[in-house]
């Protein structure tokens, strides 16, 4: 019942005004994110993006639903894993997700009154609701795109972070270094096992020297880890040195190497 050829037209003849008046009116005071870039080429595809929403959205009254959601869902898409937008907070970019509702709704009024009493009621509220159902569920598939492809960062960085974390140096003859630099806590100690044990292993190292002179502390499960990483290479044929032990972690590791000292 909302389809409407009519309001579709009319919808399309103004979405270039609609993206105009959305970017005059928008806050670009905020702290942070893309709706506050000065940058004019981050402000050109920030209006297309906006733009291309609109001729999405606008096809609800004229296509079916099926059809209509599956367009709609490649911009989610897109905008979901944009670089600018995912810098943007998210309740920014679902601030912006209701003014453009408003501006839909107005504009739904505008076409109302420049047809007199040529649509019923029913007709009218259809389009309402189907503004606002279409709103809703694309500001949930939004968060969730935009969640999905956030950790998917959050994931990389993370492996980059283990990966510096765990700066493993290959000399010559299968010999390898590993300078520790930093705190070491339980967190970055399960880490230093997995990633010692495998990047040894790819490089058939025999022999690893593990310099700790700019270790500041470790504490006793940190000290657990890092004797299960030597145990685990003893397993596998390593041969480990340790050398640069501060006497405070000397004494923790003690304890948790059970009194064995590796020369």
């Amino acid at each position: 019942m909302h389809r409407n050829k009519e309001l579709y037209s009319f919808l399309l003849s103004v979405a270039g005004q609609l993206t105009e008046d959305w970017y005059a009116t928008l806050n670009k005071n905020d702290k942070a994110g893309v709706y506050s870039s000065p940058d004019p080429k981050v402000i050109k595809k920030l209006k297309q993006q906006n733009n291309e929403f609109h001729l999405r959205f606008f096809q609800v009254f004229d296509t079916e639903e099926r059809e209509f959601f599956e367009q709609l869902g490649e911009w989610i898409e897109d905008i979901g894993q944009d670089e600018q937008h995912l810098k943007t907070p998210i309740y920014f970019i679902l601030r912006e997700f209701f003014r453009t509702q408003e501006q839909y709704l107005d504009y739904i009024d505008r076409f109302v009154g420049l047809n007199g009493n040529q649509y019923t009621q029913e007709e009218i509220n259809s389009w309402y609701r189907i503004v606002i159902k279409v709103f809703s569920e694309v500001m949930e598939r939004f968060t969730e795109a935009n969640h999905r492809y956030a950790n998917k960062i959050m994931k990389a960085q993370q492996s980059t972070i283990d990966e510096l974390s765990t700066p493993i140096i290959f000399l010559k003859d299968n010999t390898a270094l590993l300078p520790l630099i930093g705190d070491i806590d339980t967190t970055r100690g399960m880490s230093l096992l997995e990633n010692t044990l495998q990047k040894c292993a790819e490089k058939n190292v025999t022999r690893l020297f593990i310099d700790l002179s700019g270790v500041h502390a470790i504490d006793s499960a940190s000290a657990h880890k890092l004797s299960q990483l030597i145990e685990s290479l003893n397993l596998v044929g390593i041969q480990t040195t340790l050398s640069g032990l501060r006497p405070e972690i000397a004494m923790t590791a003690v304890i948790s190497f059970n009194c064995l000292l590796i020369k």
